[in-house]
């Protein structure tokens, strides 16, 4: 089943013989990184096995936020939130991004009283974030039959169009002098005396001092072959849009039973509010133990299920040569199939809600794999073992909004310049450290 339809874009030819970093991964924060380095000057080519944000980047919600938020996000958010702010200016191109609010109703777990606490984590921020009630949330969700009472109100979130972003950051990236090849995997690095000195790409080798490590739901299994533990699995979420409505909240919209956001083409991305998808696998079982305090808190909010990625997986190489023809030449983009479950419930729910919702059709649905850590925030890190190797990834389905502000991050951590915000809780390192892991959702 194809994804949602990216804006076009043409890799460039020739493969370098060298460049300083070498950035893997063409979703929203390998570009992000690209974009950061050029404009430094550092020289660096970008390789993606596929196409520029056709996995998860494009596949998303759409969403730019900082509300309910894992406390330990808030910082690089903020960062992040400013950036998207001049990115189309600073880009030339447009990446959809509205400031147009996000609406948190209280509902299930996520009642007022946790809503109210997890809002004091912004206190002092200018998010004027703010609880309301009555009126000002049926000026927020016209045509909504039964508002909810009481609701968070960020008001300095947006949404972006993530088939626009990923793109437009590229071309952005390339116009300062990055390098972009498109179907064209990394395989391996290459290590000299502990450190890195290059990668072998499908197309031959290239010399570098850096590598930033973007892959998404693929960075667990490129990271093993070079011998690093990078405790990561997948969650499977499901989306559809719309046709193009009248009468329907600017306001982006979360609840128990659905979400909902307006697109730059008069449509709406909606999805399940709670539910994804966890395909057992064999990871699943090797890291059990590490994931179990996020199982346990989240358990009424996914269903697992034994499918065939079972057997995909279990026949998936974890170590290889630079000449072997690898997995990610297998796949050159994730595609898995939608829960037509969850695009039912979705729908109905989306259209019991909002009347207006009835004479519209379903355009398309899709699925993407969130790739997801142990505490549910990103790893965002140099890895202590292999200097010149820095890793972005586990975005934990926070990677969209974030990603400008995570490019940005991993880009100083890989010239050694004064960080964007302390990179302290992103460190790899915390997984074998004996720090407690765990998701914190701030309430």
């Amino acid at each position: 089943m194809p994804g949602p339809r990216l804006t076009d874009f043409y890799s460039d030819l020739a493969l370098p013989k060298q460049v300083e970093v070498v950035v893997i991964g063409g979703g929203i924060v390998g570009v992000s990184a690209a974009l950061e380095l050029a404009e430094r000057g550092v020289s660096v080519l970008l390789c993606e096995k596929g196409q520029i944000g056709a996995e998860q980047s494009s596949r998303n919600w759409g969403w730019v936020r900082l509300g309910m938020r894992d406390p330990r996000e808030i910082p690089l958010m903020q960062a992040a939130l400013e950036i998207w702010g001049g990115l189309d200016a600073r880009l030339g191109r447009s990446t959809g991004f509205v400031r147009s609010g996000i609406l948190f109703a209280a509902s299930g777990r996520r009642d007022a009283g946790n809503l109210e606490r997890w809002a004091r984590h912004v206190d002092g921020l200018s998010t004027q974030a703010r609880m309301i009630e009555g009126g000002e949330i049926a000026t927020c969700l016209p045509g909504h039959r039964n508002p909810p009472r009481t609701a968070l109100l960020m008001p300095q979130d947006g949404r972006a169009e993530p088939q626009w972003a990923a793109p437009a950051i590229a071309e952005g990236a390339r116009d300062r002098g990055a390098q972009i090849l498109t179907a064209c995997a990394v395989r391996s690095l290459d290590v000299e005396a502990g450190r890195i000195s290059g990668v072998y790409t499908e197309r031959g080798r290239v010399a570098c001092s850096g590598v930033i490590l973007a892959g998404g739901a693929w960075s667990r299994l490129f990271a093993g072959n070079a011998g690093i533990c990078l405790p990561q699995l997948k969650v499977l979420n499901t989306l559809l849009r719309s046709s193009p409505v009248n009468g329907l909240p600017d306001t982006a919209y979360w609840s128990d039973r659905f979400t909902i956001r307006r697109r730059a083409d008069g449509g709406f991305t909606i999805a399940d509010g709670t539910q994804n998808t966890v395909d057992l696998v064999p990871d699943s079982f090797r890291l059990a133990r590490r994931f179990l305090p996020a199982f346990r808190q989240e358990w009424r909010s996914l269903r697992f299920r034994v499918s065939r990625r079972w057997l995909e997986e279990a026949q998936y190489a974890r170590h290889w040569s630079p000449s072997d023809v690898t997995q990610f030449e297998l796949t050159r983009i994730l595609d898995p199939e939608p829960s037509q479950k969850h695009i039912r419930h979705a729908w109905a729910a989306a259209r019991h809600a909002f009347p207006a919702l009835e004479g519209a059709e379903i355009m398309q649905s899709w699925a993407g794999m969130i790739d997801v850590t142990p505490d549910a925030i990103p790893v965002i890190s140099n890895v202590e073992q292999m200097p010149g190797l820095y890793i972005a990834t586990g975005f934990s389905g926070h990677g969209f909004g974030i990603g400008p502000g995570a490019g940005r991050l991993i880009a100083d951590l890989a010239t050694g310049e004064t960080s964007v915000v302390d990179p302290w809780e992103f460190r790899l390192s915390r997984f074998t450290d004996g720090s407690r892991i765990a998701p914190d959702p701030g309430y």
